[in-house]
């Protein structure tokens, strides 16, 4: 039989005694990694769409895109205009939140033109006929060091009358 190294003891290195005390600490540990997963699979930590609404005389807005979310993740936003009445000239309006500390990778269909006010994102829709909806889809990601909450709302004006908004807030976890 081979000499055994320095510095190790057979009965605590290799038969463990002694380390019976660790178990509860390494149960705990196990289970709050369990909770973690068990959250994450019961969407605490985001990523499930919700659907948001806002009605007017003149159209109305439905909004799909989650509330929490987590740094890395890919989601989709698509904002659904059904007109009442025409709209001769509609706008989307992004409150800084939908930005800040993430990345837009696509818009589809491109709208007529885009610009920005006062931090807010403007895309402007142009016509929308009466009966009709107009969907337009925004994919974003977020970006890895984004944490906390802010508002991001959306406000549809057709020209420069505002005709309805929906307030929302989002959580961004690590």
């Amino acid at each position: 039989m081979s000499e055994i190294p320095d510095g190790i003891v057979l009965a605590h290195h290799r038969d463990l005694e002694g380390r019976s005390f660790h178990r509860p600490t390494r149960y705990v540990f196990l289970a709050l990694v369990a909770a973690a997963v068990a959250l994450g699979l019961a969407n605490a930590f985001g990523q499930r769409p919700e659907t948001r609404t806002a009605r007017s005389a003149e159209a109305d807005l439905e909004l799909l895109a989650p509330t929490h979310l987590r740094g890395g993740l890919l989601y989709q936003a698509r904002f659904t205009i059904l007109a009442h009445e025409t709209l001769a000239h509609a706008v989307l309006r992004l409150t800084p939140g939908w930005a800040e500390n993430q990345t837009i990778n696509t818009i589809a269909p491109s709208p007529v033109a885009q610009t920005s006010r006062d931090g807010d994102l403007l895309f402007t829709l142009g016509s929308v006929p009466k009966g009709r909806h107009y969907t337009l889809y925004l994919d974003f990601q977020v970006n890895p060091t984004n944490v906390g909450r802010r508002a991001a709302d959306v406000v549809l004006y057709d020209g420069n009358a505002r005709l309805l908004s929906i307030d929302r807030t989002i959580t961004v976890f690590p």
